[in-house]
């Protein structure tokens, strides 16, 4: 259907996490026919290097209010991390004055006969504006449930081949997988990475060669089928197994309180398996998943559905993790952030190891094999040519007079700059639209920047005068 979509040459292309589902190669091959794509392009995607390279300008919908940021992903991240934390400074006193306030009210019965009304109306407008007020939505937060450290070896594979109606899927193939490693799984749709996790963990006898497993293995396993999820069992029940309480992380929790950390209300978790969305029932995966003793955690396609924030907090939970971990994903910035190492299935059964995250894979391949294209947004050019420079220690006509400029025009952007900080100390600020305030932010920044560079600039001018 996508193909389908980019052969009709619409004015304006729709897609809904068009990535979900695909191969790192149809993924590349997708991303550069939308970069060639002439049309306007919305998309909704948790696929970050998706976002980074094709993005311009993101939509976000926030506690209700639609934001539009210029730029692309990394731009959006800093430019939100500075909101934010305005936003959190902004709060917090508002709370202070709320809690002042508060107090104040609930003073003795004489105060309360002689109390200012017109100060007992603020409180009643300070109550309301704070019930108004919509803070961050929740983020799931989640511990995983530690085994006992495994033997030094975890697993060993020698010579292992495996083949599907006379197709060879895996030939020969030995690998020695230690307490501790990371092993990402790279490979095209059907080409057999499920069947060697299978082979791995000895679900599956091998056509030929060994498996050997290491000593005090416990393994969980996130099955990107789903097919261990009961439908018609509630989301309590589905990981609650009739327990109230549960072991995490050497802490005893209530089975709706550890809920809670993957963003069920208690209301949710009683409701059927079968009325989940899919990012519901991944966090419903990771929940059960979580709850299990482990050192070795093997996981098929962890992030389909996941928002990217919640992806962001299981890559975290990851990189802490101290047990060994099977990964196989086609999240390529999840496998730069995560593995260790990664498996390659290279075609006609050959699978290779590369050391490093995905990223590290492209880099090594060997150089008769096509590496799918990752060109960059194209930068802005100037036909004009360079200014050249003058020699060291001696200052051109234009750089002297630029030299002269430079302190009244660093007076007059630091001026500037107190006059909008001034703006956004004030909370009626916070008061107006999301898109003013991005605005002015991001007006902000851009005076910083300026202001900063002119004092690099002044400073390098004034340095090479002082050399002459």
């Amino acid at each position: 259907s996508l193909g389908q979509a980019l052969v009709r040459e619409p004015d304006v292309l729709l897609l809904d996490e068009p990535t979900n589902h695909l191969d790192l190669e149809t993924i590349q091959w997708l991303e550069d026919e939308l970069l060639e794509f002439r049309g306007g392009l919305l998309f909704v995607t948790h696929d970050r290097a998706l976002l980074q390279r094709l993005a311009t300008r993101l939509l976000e919908l926030d506690r209700g209010v639609l934001t539009s940021w210029p730029g692309d992903y990394a731009a959006f991240l800093e430019k939100k991390v500075a909101l934010l934390e305005v936003e959190a400074r902004h709060n917090a006193r508002f709370d202070k004055n709320l809690a002042q306030e508060e107090a104040w009210i609930r003073q003795g019965i004489k105060a309360r006969r002689t109390r200012n009304e017109g100060r007992v109306r603020a409180l009643l407008a300070l109550r309301e504006e704070r019930r108004r007020r919509r803070d961050q939505p929740g983020k799931a937060s989640f511990a995983l449930e530690q085994a006992e450290a495994s033997g030094r070896l975890v697993i060993e594979a020698r010579n292992l081949g495996y083949s599907w109606q006379d197709e060879p899927l895996i030939r020969d193939f030995s690998v020695r997988i230690l307490r501790g490693d990371r092993i990402g799984l790279i490979g095209p749709n059907g080409s057999g990475k499920t069947t060697l996790l299978n082979l791995l963990l000895g679900r599956l006898r091998p056509d030929a060669g060994q498996v050997r497993h290491g000593t005090k293995l416990e393994i969980a396993y996130f099955d990107q089928l789903r097919a261990h999820l009961d439908p018609e069992q509630t989301v309590l029940d589905s990981v609650a197994e009739g327990r109230e309480y549960l072991e995490i992380d050497g802490q005893r929790r209530h089975v709706v309180g550890y809920l809670g950390d993957f963003l069920f209300t208690a209301q949710r978790a009683r409701s059927p398996v079968k009325s989940l969305s899919g990012g519901e029932r991944n966090r419903l995966l990771l929940a059960r998943l979580f709850s299990q003793p482990a050192n070795l955690l093997v996981m098929d396609e962890p992030t389909n559905d996941l928002d990217l924030e919640t992806l962001e907090l299981l890559e975290e939970l990851l990189l802490d993790y101290r047990g060994t971990l099977l990964l196989v994903s086609h999240d390529r910035v999840f496998l730069d952030n995560v593995v260790t190492s990664c498996l390659v299935f290279e075609g006609d059964g050959r699978i290779r190891e590369y050391i490093g995250g995905y990223s590290d894979w492209l880099r090594q391949r060997p150089a008769s094999e096509p590496i799918p294209a990752t060109r960059p947004k194209p930068l802005p050019t100037s036909t004009s040519r360079p200014p050249r420079l003058a020699a060291p220690g001696k200052l051109s006509y234009n750089e002297r007079r630029e030299l002269e400029r430079l302190p009244a025009r660093i007076e007059e952007l630091e001026r500037h700059q107190q006059a909008l900080h001034a703006l956004t100390v004030d909370p009626a600020f916070y008061k107006q639209e999301a898109a003013m305030i991005s605005r002015r932010l991001e007006e902000l920044r851009a005076l910083e920047a300026e202001l900063e560079a002119a004092y690099r600039r002044w400073e390098a001018l004034e340095g090479r005068v002082e050399r002459g």
